[in-house]
């Protein structure tokens, strides 16, 4: 592994003895603001199976693209987190009818009567900004705020508001929200556009405007993750002309309409390489389903690099076994990884990665080629005794061989994923690790508590006195 130069070595906190940590709090509380927290108490040994939920990426971009269609769209296997809720406030607050039971929703956007999204409801949420595409493409015109969601990095929208330019779009920044109508109040027209880096979202907001375009549409160095590819079954099944899905060029056929249908959405492939990895920390044996192994590939890969047994039950269930008795050595080894988009390693599942590597024998080399700012969770990974020397976009973490071991300590999710990892370190780490602002967990994980302690983990969800002190 070639290591690097001019590391900054974040200053290691003081972490109490496992055995003598205690969690002080005001002696008063009346009055006192209650904030949710995880509690974790380790080391945790997981056994059982664990259901997977659907997609939260791809429920995002699905309850924006039913805004392109006539009548209603039905959704299957909706996840019940707070992303989903907040684009369901978001479609409501626009004048769309939107339902929720069983796991479905349903969504009839013909009475939408306004096409400026609620600056509250945008800070909420970055996925909120994939209606620019539907609302200008449908009703001619949107003003949408700059997108909220987890702080990791600028995540600029330039490729949304270029690649609608090229759509015939008139598109203004002003007063932090974008102002996009189409000229003279035509319709959007088919273009040509490249993406100078194949962006997920990007590629979803041009392929929504592009289905209701007069003409055809071009669009290149596109995104070829899985979601795009649901994306584009889903707005084909409702009338769309999109071929290219999962390649690097999408052409788009425009039709002046589109209809509501039908949709299952397909299990998280984030969440399944979470609880993965979760089998993995703890060296632990589990399975899960359902999952679509060819989307969780790399995972697979590098687990199995490590020493994991990964089998596949059938079409839909996989089983992961870190269980020291199976591995493919005496203990899990460590093993290098560099982000990229889809099929490349998710940059989604780097911290969590990240939190495995810190229990792992020898030292490896973690690089973030997606975002910028996306290890902020090393600080906190330290505070749990975790041995990581970072440098901007990449860090070196020395496993429990060079003097790393994990005991729990109080921590913060800084953002969603992240939040994930320092779950899945508390399961591994020694004594009780309470996580605090879990509303960024929350965002992305359904009943995670629930399917932890029904794989046998000591966890809960509870509150505790708000401390502002806590940065």
């Amino acid at each position: 592994m070639a290591l690097f130069c001019n590391i900054t070595i974040f200053p290691k906190p003081l972490v109490p003895s496992c055995s003598s940590q205690k969690t002080h709090f005001p002696k008063s509380t009346q009055n006192t603001k209650l904030d949710p927290i995880f509690k974790i108490k380790g080391p945790a040994t997981l056994s059982g199976h664990v259901t997977i939920s659907g997609s939260k990426n791809s429920s995002l971009a699905l309850l924006a693209a039913t805004l392109c269609c006539s009548g209603s769209s039905l959704l299957h296997n909706v996840p019940n987190i707070s992303d989903v809720e907040a684009m369901a406030s978001i479609l409501s607050s626009l004048g769309a009818k939107v339902e929720s039971f069983d796991g479905k929703m349903m969504v009839n956007s013909d009475g939408v009567g306004k096409v400026e999204v609620d600056l509250e409801e945008m800070r909420k949420i970055r996925g909120g900004f994939f209606v620019i595409g539907p609302l200008v493409a449908r009703f001619g015109e949107a003003v949408v705020a700059l997108p909220g969601g987890c702080n990791i990095g600028n995540r600029p929208v330039d490729l949304h508001l270029r690649g609608l330019r090229a759509l015939g779009a008139v598109v203004e920044l002003r007063d932090g929200k974008v102002w996009a109508h189409t000229a003279n109040g035509k319709g959007l027209v088919g273009g040509r556009f490249r993406l100078d880096y194949p962006s997920v979202g990007a590629t979803e907001t041009l392929m929504m405007a592009a289905s209701m375009a007069d003409g055809i549409t071009l669009l290149s160095n596109v995104a070829k993750e899985p979601e795009v590819v649901d994306l584009a079954r889903f707005l084909n099944d409702s009338g769309a002309s999109i071929e290219g899905a999962g390649g690097d060029t999408l052409v788009i056929q425009g039709k002046s309409q589109l209809y509501g249908s039908e949709c299952v959405i397909k299990p998280d492939r984030i969440e399944a390489g979470t609880f993965m990895i979760a089998a993995s920390i703890t060296r632990s044996c589990i399975s899960m389903s359902p999952v679509i192994p060819s989307r969780v590939s790399c995972l697979i890969d590098k687990l199995s690099e490590a020493g994991c047994k990964i089998s596949q039950v059938d079409p839909h269930t996989l089983r992961v076994s870190a269980l020291p008795a199976l591995c493919l050595g005496d203990d899990l080894k460590s093993f290098d990884i560099k982000t990229s988009p889809f099929p490349g390693f998710p940059t989604d599942l780097q911290p969590q990665i990240m939190a495995l590597l810190t229990t792992c024998a020898g030292s490896s080399l973690v690089e973030e080629s997606v975002f910028e700012n996306r290890m902020s969770h090393a600080r906190e990974l330290q505070k749990l005794g975790a041995r990581i020397e970072a440098n901007g976009n990449r860090a070196i973490v020395f496993g429990k061989d060079k003097g790393s071991s994990l005991c729990g300590s109080r921590v913060i999710a800084r953002d969603l994923r992240g939040g994930a990892s320092l779950i899945l370190a508390g399961l591994a780490a020694k004594g009780t690790t309470e996580i605090h602002r879990i509303e960024h967990i929350e965002r992305g994980y359904e009943n995670i508590v629930t399917k932890l302690q029904n794989l046998g983990a000591d966890i809960e969800r509870s509150t505790l006195p708000s401390m502002p002190y806590l940065v």
